[in-house]
């Protein structure tokens, strides 16, 4: 398995300079490159892996159930590529391949709970489209 979606979680938590982890991950667009950094002296979590946008801002860690199999490629020197791939809820999502290449492809991800339109508008033959709920507009 040399391609894979992992999950980034910890974005509520503020960084060690009080900078918004979870702002940081929504100024993120899909294909945006990150970089991954092992925190063996991490209290928490010796096996931690932290999660950085292109600007080298931390928007979370790899979960702890990955951490250790990420982090044990990381530190063979493994070459890796990850990219940003999208945001659902408490979640952000990373789309990250070994070896050097760029993933293949960013599956998209739904929202949890997402009743909305397609996601692509050739999937839904009606041509309406209709505006998301907005606030009440009253007098």
């Amino acid at each position: 398995m040399d391609e894979l979606t992992l999950a980034v979680v910890g974005l509520d938590h503020p960084n060690a300079d009080r900078s918004s982890r979870r702002f940081e991950a929504m100024l993120c667009r899909p294909g945006d490159p990150v970089s991954l950094r092992p925190e063996p002296r991490n209290p928490h979590d010796p096996h931690a892996v932290a999660v950085l946008s292109e600007r080298g801002v931390q928007i979370g860690y790899i979960t702890a159930e990955r951490a250790p199999w990420i982090g044990g490629r990381l530190r063979q020197g493994r070459p890796v590529v990850a990219l940003f791939q999208g945001m659902a809820g408490t979640v952000a999502y990373i789309r990250l391949r070994f070896g050097g290449d760029a993933p293949h492809r960013l599956p998209p991800i739904a929202p949890a709970g997402d009743t909305g339109p397609p996601a692509r508008r050739d999937e839904d033959d009606s041509g309406f489209h209709p505006d998301p709920d907005g606030p009440e507009w009253g007098a």
